[in-house]
């Protein structure tokens, strides 16, 4: 295997590359084995390999791979079979069919230009259980879609090529290939070269011998942060990740901080990160010319065209005119009167004869039967259907013929019936197709005509009858066998007039967009095609024709149907079935019956050259024509060589291959006439791909690897006119060297699209205009459909269709081009039967290639990636042009076309709605989209430099807002009197002792706990004595309280209060999920210093049992004191606070960035808090409210346990895990107390939108009622969810629910509560902006319904005593009323700190007391939330009788991901992703390294997975304007989600970085 490495093969001596390219031949050709093969080269090389080159290093794989060494010479295939492979008609052989010497020595050539740079892309990680290919699957039938049938990505080349013997050597030799060699690599035009200095270890070997292993290794555990079912697990907040604020991240003690972001470094994720980093790191091409960014919108430019592009230079052409439409003498005057003729006068002559399976003669049609048949059935449908006034077809009805491919016969009789009934028949495929439908619909169809036994066939219901199908209209059908038709009376003769301008019969075709169209042949046009085509083929009559084509359309029906009653021939019909099971039955036909014209795709040529040694003794000597009739595929010209070397010595005449054009609109367009004995054969054009990309005829000259070989289809057909129109705009006509769209003007072509008026216009009367845009002449052309040009001697070059156009940043490529590229790249591994489909979506304002594949149930992960790596580089280096998305789909799975061949229309539908379920998937979006926005560069905001003119800044209100003002508010409040809640509490109990104050509620909605007053008091009381007894504490120390929701977790509160110490309220742990739960409450314990932990017995034996000490140390927990059975002892004395500066409570919670932070409140705080709710509520003794919220943090807290003491009203507590086991108990308590006022969380709100969302009829037939709800609070800590209230009010409405009650609040750690609705006030208002405007820190109004807009409403109204205003993070400026900015508050009840292990006084400063950076005279002190809003000034009217400032919060500032100099929130990227597939249950986005990762829960089936990366890419791109780096699939119940509904982003980002998610599924964008 040793190679020259630094010489490379070029610097060989000129015999020596002579003899190896010999060695290549045979072994291609089988001659040799491959161990031979190698010997013998080896032999060749010896003298010029250096003699200590050992292997290369890139090549050894880890043992772990369990494959060989290289250095461990390959198993040899024994000869035989080697031999075998190349001849034999096994599955690998079929793809030769495809193979273009040409093209596949250019592909291997151009990949060969990319061995310098080791490919280092990341494979994606797979889970193996996902797409295993089921048995059925795996052992496909033979032939039930071989792509053999296909029309479109058939006809590659057939001649075995010297490149083939790589596709047999192992992947070992085939990576080295791609590896070493000349060194004139051309990095800068490839797509994927590799990135700067690597080394070694960036090869492919290697990046499987890492993805081997993930493969086969045993899953991580990850039972602590997923759950195997597909439930979210219950609501856990995760243990931060050892981030305390206030606490630096580098003195962290966790064992993940290896670098910068927490991650291990051997994490195999971030290897594959680092490898996709460095991929993208590579020079790509040079960009378009960059946008510029206007103050508002990016407006996206089309790319300049390059100066150097080449330019056609011709002078403008001038229509071309075929040689005149001869008159003979006796051509009948409609195709009807030949028929006549025949049946008459020749009533014994052959018209048709019709093969069996197995390609024998089974029927012959003579011209007297098919004329006495068809009088038959026109009779039939004339008279015998209906009544005799009532009759059901008349002349001028359209009626759908239903034949199958293998009847000929019954089809051609039913064909002429119609045409002699005057009836226009409109052939259609087999039944069932929704497009199908359409045409039918469109062409008014009711009657359908079909053989008996395909009518036994169809679908029928219970009762017998047919199957309505869908899109279909009611359909009659008929049988037409011979026994049910009734004989024409003797005196009953057919209309048949001379041929007019009326329809004759409607043939179908399928547009690019899958749309069914028909196309409407005239008499004339039938006449006049059939004497072009007699003329053009120099067809005499009583010849033989052998028609291998579909009867029913194109040339099949033209020749085999019409034409050939014309001229009495007799037309052999093979049907695509024998062609199937022998594929040498129409050359045998054609040597048995001495037949002069066979009508031939190029797909029969490679069929037959595959089966050729089946059968030696075949002659084609009779043949004058082998018309191919898709000789207008640029990639038939192979075929057509390879069939004539094969078959020359078999008689074939070189000059008989005929390659013609056709389309359905303007039928043949031109066809090659049968040459002269020995005259030579017309010259190929070579192209070049490069000029073609540009619509300019070039002869390749640059690189021969991007040359298209073209033949000629001929010339004009007779009495026809040609002329090359531009494919796009006005049809002006293009110059000599231009390509344009082929049009064609001539008595025989298609009149129209059927009742489709507005595109028959557009098509079929298109009159040509000069350069200066006036009209050249008065003839109606018909656009082809073609894309071409007019070569020397008006030969006529077609190099691509319309349909197979691929428009990208303005320069043109051809589907057909990309599929044989795809091809020529060693497809034999992993393409399934050569099954390519290429086509373009259109994502971010330009068209993006779409390569999608079937692969091979045989191929390896390895194989298949390795392909789709190559292809990438070869279509690259080709065409250059990159590949959006490029996917492998499992074998038959592609929607097929009636043929068999690839349905592109519906396979692209597919792939947009992700139901393509592909197997592998390749996305590069980084390659292609070359017309992103430029990222910004910030401007710097309002500096002090800007004129302050009382509140204005820069001409614009400064963006601030008040609650009411404390002092002015009246109450005669006896509470205000009491300064500590624990006098409030001591004088209740004293002056209503038996007022309830609590109600706890279980599931089953009944009390089972209350406290009033006074047990309250007294159970507070015992508490505090046995703190000082038990627990030794003293004033000041911190207590956590660990109880569940409840009444004793308020009585362990107040107990503390009673003895001075500080309480700390904790979230119990989780007995199921201990691991995930137990450490955040012992990092808490920690990090407050607690000296005493207060809980229930049961949570005591669960802290100490032996799962715990799994989780956390057990034996350092402080004291533990349960609270269960306390002692009936009384307090000394209650403590008072000295002041009420004195700290109350510490509020620790975990923020969604994993940041655990504790803050101080004060009790001057709390009671501040706890009457500007009050007000806010309007609330006192005799009301009642509802809570069902988590009381551990926050506003869920104080409302939970201090409010009640406070303003004396009652609380109706539903702990919201009891909502689990019974959905409604929320809101059937609120109807059953008839409650006015409701507080719970965005959780509480979603359980009961999904899970109660089809009972409500149910609800209203228990009674619940709802009309009593004045105001239904969510408390929360982020955006208002508007989409989820909307929701839920919606839904409720109908058990009374007001429109108008529900509202969110607004609190943040600084400030647990800055915006509550309360009662008074205007409704919260509601906004769209921009989301554009947004990512530039503006805000801008838009109308609802604009396109990236963003719906917003205000959380609430702002409280009493509380001020806001709206500050640039970065200049610590007042910002004016359109920007978003942080907002900061200054109010009475903010907290007065941060409780942190060291007192890290900056951050204290910076987030409690902090001013503005200039502008506030009063020099405030202000408190930073953290979160960005804005402030706007409504028409509503405030309490105060000002105008009413709205708050609206945007989103948190540490959440927020920073791209491309914008700034995104995660909320509105994860609201698009779940929008785009019905399986994406929950997402997540975080960034890693500057890529953007996106995290899907599927709730679909695994096969799904693969189908949501394109969908997510493209949504992201198109909404967004970001390219996604990874997209991870994973199982539902994987994103962590907190107790207040809040994804916990970063703690999924380390559990996928430490590749703790067990994915379904990672993609890796390129």
């Amino acid at each position: 295997m040793a190679e020259p490495a630094a010489a490379g093969i070029s610097s060989l001596p000129r015999e020596v590359r002579e003899q190896l390219a010999e060695l290549e031949l045979e072994l291609s050709e089988g001659d040799i084995t491959q161990k031979g093969y190698e010997k013998k080269r080896a032999k060749l090389l010896a003298p010029y390999v250096p003699q200590t080159q050992g292997v290369d290093p890139a090549l050894q794989k880890e043992s772990r791979t369990q494959t060989p060494t290289p250095s461990a010479a390959p198993a040899p295939a024994p000869s035989s079979s080697s031999s075998k492979f190349h001849r034999g008609r096994s599955g690998g052989a079929r793809d030769e069919r495809y193979r273009s010497d040409i093209h596949t020595e250019a592909v291997q050539a151009a990949l060969a230009k990319h061995k310098e740079q080791k490919m280092a892309l990341p494979m994606p990680t797979k889970r193996r259980s996902t797409f295993v290919q089921s048995p059925a699957d795996a052992c496909t039938p033979p032939d039930t879609s071989s792509a053999s049938e296909d029309e479109g990505s058939l006809r590659r080349q057939a001649a075995l090529s010297a490149a083939l013997h790589q596709s047999l050597q192992n992947a070992e030799s085939w990576i080295n290939r791609s590896i070493q060699g000349s060194s004139t690599s051309s990095s800068a035009s490839s797509t994927l070269s590799h990135g700067e200095g690597k080394g070694t270890s960036g090869s492919l070997a290697d990046v499987f011998a890492n993805t081997r292993i993930e493969n086969f290794s045993v899953p991580p555990d990850v039972t602590a942060t997923t759950s195997s079912s597909s439930t979210r697990p219950a609501a856990i907040d995760l243990p931060p990740s050892g981030i305390v604020k206030g606490m630096h991240k580098g003195s962290n003690r966790s064992s993940l901080m290896d670098t910068a972001d927490g991650v291990p470094v051997s994490s195999r994720v971030s290897t594959k990160i680092q490898q996709l980093l460095n991929t993208l790191k590579r020079p790509k091409r040079p960009p378009l010319k960059e946008f510029f960014v206007d103050d508002f919108e990016e407006i996206v430019e089309v790319p300049q065209p390059d100066p150097n592009q080449p330019k056609p230079e011709g002078r403008q052409m001038t229509p071309v005119k075929g040689e005149p439409l001869g008159v003979v003498c006796n051509w009948p005057p409609a195709l009807e009167a030949a028929l006549q003729r025949w049946g008459t006068t020749q009533a014994k002559c052959p018209c048709l004869t019709a093969l069996d399976v197995t390609g024998k003669p089974v029927y012959t049609l003579t011209y007297g039967k098919l004329w006495s048949r068809s009088l038959k059935l026109a009779y039939t449908l004339l008279n015998k259907l209906g009544t005799k006034n009532e009759p059901v077809l008349k002349p001028g009805d359209r009626v759908a013929l239903v034949y199958p491919n293998n009847d000929p016969v019954m089809f051609m009789v039913a064909f002429y019936g119609c045409l002699l009934a005057e009836v226009i028949p409109v052939p259609i495929e087999d039944a069932g197709g929704q497009q199908i439908g359409f045409l039918l619909g469109s062409c008014g169809i009711a009657l359908a005509l079909t053989t008996e036994v395909c009518l036994k066939g169809l679908p029928k219901t219970q009762n017998g009858e047919i199957v309505q199908f869908k899109g279909w209209p009611r359909l009659k059908w008929v049988v037409t066998d011979s026994k049910y038709l009734s004989k024409s009376p003797k005196d009953w003769q057919p209309n048949i007039s001379a041929a007019g301008t009326e329809p004759a019969y409607i043939e179908y075709k399928t547009s690019k967009e899958g749309s069914v169209m028909g196309v409407t042949v005239s008499r004339i046009a039938m006449l006049s095609h059939c004497q072009a085509l007699s003329q053009a083929c120099n067809y005499s009559e009583g010849e033989t024709i052998v028609n291998v084509l579909d009867f029913k359309k194109d040339a099949g029906l033209w020749h085999g149907i019409l034409t050939n009653v014309m001229n009495k021939l007799h037309t052999i019909s093979v049907p695509y079935s024998v062609m199937k099971t022998c594929p040498l039955s129409w050359v045998q036909r054609v040597h048995t019956h001495k037949a002069k014209v066979a009508l031939v795709k190029c797909r029969d040529l490679h069929w037959a050259m595959m089966a050729h040694r089946d059968q030696r003794d075949v002659s084609l000597s009779s043949l004058r024509m082998l018309i191919v009739t898709d000789g207008a595929n640029p990639w038939s010209v192979s075929s057509c060589d390879a069939f004539l070397s094969l078959f020359q010595s078999h008689g074939l005449k070189p000059e008989a291959i005929c390659p013609c054009a056709t389309s359905p609109e303007a039928m043949t367009i031109a066809i090659r006439r049968p040459g002269v004995p020995g005259a030579p054969l017309p010259g190929r054009a070579i192209l070049s791909m490069n000029g073609l990309s540009f619509g300019v005829i070039r002869v390749n000259t640059e690189d021969k690897n991007s040359a298209l070989t073209v033949q000629d289809v001929g010339h004009v057909m007779p009495g026809g006119m040609m002329c090359i129109v531009k494919p796009d705009g006005p049809p002006q006509l293009c110059k000599t060297d231009e390509i344009g769209e082929i049009c064609v003007s001539s008595r025989a072509g298609g009149m129209m699209y059927y009742g489709l008026a507005g595109l028959t216009k557009n098509t079929f009367e298109v009159i040509p205009l000069n350069s200066a845009g006036s009209p050249v002449g008065d003839v109606p052309f018909v656009r082809s459909g073609l894309l071409g040009f007019v070569g020397p001697g008006s030969l006529v070059f077609v190099v691509g269709k319309m349909d197979g156009l691929l428009t990208v940043s303005g320069r043109r490529h051809n589907a057909d081009d990309i599929v044989a590229t795809g091809l020529a790249v060693e497809s034999i591994k992993t393409v399934y039967r050569g099954r390519i489909a290429v086509f373009s979506v259109s994502v971010f304002y330009d068209e993006r290639i779409v390569v999608v594949a079937e692969q091979r149930p045989d191929a390896s992960e390895e194989d298949s990636f390795q392909w789709m790596s190559r292809v990438l580089q070869a279509i690259d280096s080709i065409h250059q042009v990159g590949v959006y998305c490029l996917a492998l789909v499992p074998a038959n799975t592609l929607p097929k076309t009636p043929l068999g061949g690839i349905h592109i229309s519906q396979t692209k539908q597919h792939f947009l709605e992700g139901s393509l379920h592909p197997c592998n998937i390749l996305m590069c979006p980084h390659t292609c989209v070359t017309n992103l926005p430029k990222p910004r560069q910030k401007q710097p905001g309002v500096g002090p430099a800007s004129v302050m003119v009382g509140n204005l800044v820069a001409g614009k209100r400064i963006a601030q807002a008040s609650g009411r003002d404390l002092g002015q508010i009246e109450d005669n409040d006896l509470v205000k009197k009491h300064q500590f809640l624990t006098e409030v509490l001591q004088w209740r109990a004293h002056t209503t002792p038996d007022h309830a104050l609590f109600l706890l509620l279980n599931a089953k909605g009944t009390a089972v706990c209350t406290a009033t007053c006074l047990q309250l008091h007294k159970k507070a009381e015992r508490i505090a004595s046995v703190l000082c007894d038990k627990g030794h504490l003293n004033a000041g120390d911190n207590v956590v309280l660990l109880y569940p929701p409840g009444i004793e977790l308020i009585t362990a509160f107040y107990g503390c209060l009673y003895a001075g110490c500080i309480p700390v309220t904790v979230r119990p742990p989780h007995a199921q999920s201990l691991t995930a739960t137990l450490p955040t409450v012992r990092m808490i314990v920690e990090v407050s210093k607690a000296a005493c932990i207060l809980t229930t017995q049961t949570l005591m034996r669960l802290l100490k049992s032996r799962e715990a000490a799994g989780a956390v140390d057990v034996k350092t927990w402080p004291t533990i004191i349960d609270t269960d059975d306390l002692p009936r002892k009384r307090l000394s004395q209650i403590y008072k606070p000295p002041t009420s500066e004195m700290l109350a409570y510490l509020d620790f919670s975990v923020s969604t960035t994993g940041m655990l932070t504790g803050v101080k409140m004060s009790h001057a705080a709390v009671s501040g808090l706890c009457r500007a709710i009050k007000l806010q509520c309007e609330l006192y003794s005799s009301r009642q409210i509802a809570i069902c919220l988590d009381p551990y943090c926050g506003l869920g807290f104080v409302l939970w346990c201090l409010c009640s003491v406070y303003s004396g009203h009652q609380s109706i507590l539903i702990p919201p895990m009891e909502l689990e086991s019974n959905l409604s108990l929320w809101l059937s308590a609120v109807s059953q107390h008839k409650i006015r006022d409701t507080f719970c969380s965005y959780s509480v709100m979603e359980l009961c939108t999904k899970g109660l969302g089809n009972q409500v009829e149910t609800l209203k037939a228990r009674g619940i009622n709802l009309s009593c709800v004045r105001t239904c609070v969510v408390v929360a800590e982020e955006r208002p969810r508007v989409s989820l209230t909307h929701s839920f009010s919606k839904l409720f409405k109908d058990i009374g629910l007001s429109s108008r009650a529900v509202s969110t609040t607004f609190g943040s750690r600084v400030n647990v509560a800055i915006c509550l609705q309360g009662t008074s006030g205007p409704d919260p208002t509601t906004v769209y902006v921009d989301l554009k405007s947004l990512r530039h820190d503006r805000v801008r109004l838009v109308e609802r319904g604009a396109p990236q807009s963003l719906l917003l409403s205000e959380s609430g109204k702002i409280l009493p005593g509380v001020k806001v205003v709206i500050v640039n993070p970065e200049t610590k400026g007042p910002l004016g009323d359109s920007h978003l900015g942080e907002i900061w508050v200054n109010s009475p009840h903010t907290a007065s700190g941060y409780y942190t292990i060291y007192d890290n006084e900056t951050l204290q400063a910076d987030h409690f007391n902090t001013r503005l950076s200039f502008g506030d005279a009063a020099q405030t002190l202000w408190a930073r939330t953290g979160y960005l809003g804005f402030v706007r000034r409504t028409e509503l009217t405030a309490a105060s009788g000002e105008r009413h400032d709205a708050l609206y919060v945007v989103g948190a500032l540490d959440e927020t991901l920073e791209l491309r100099g914008l700034r995104y929130h995660p909320i509105d990227i994860e609201t698009s992703v779940s929008r785009t597939h019905r399986s994406i249950a929950e997402c997540a986005v975080f960034t890693w390294t500057n890529l953007l990762v996106v995290v899907v829960e599927l709730c679909g089936c695994e096969q799904e997975a693969l189908d949501l990366v394109p969908l997510v890419t493209n949504v992201v791109l198109e909404e967004h304007y970001l390219i996604v780096g990874v997209v991870v699939v994973v199982d539902p119940g994987v994103i962590p989600i907190n107790s207040r509904g809040e994804k916990q982003r970063m703690h999924l980002r380390d559990s996928f970085l430490a590749d703790q998610l067990d994915p379904i599924y990672v993609a890796y964008n390129m």
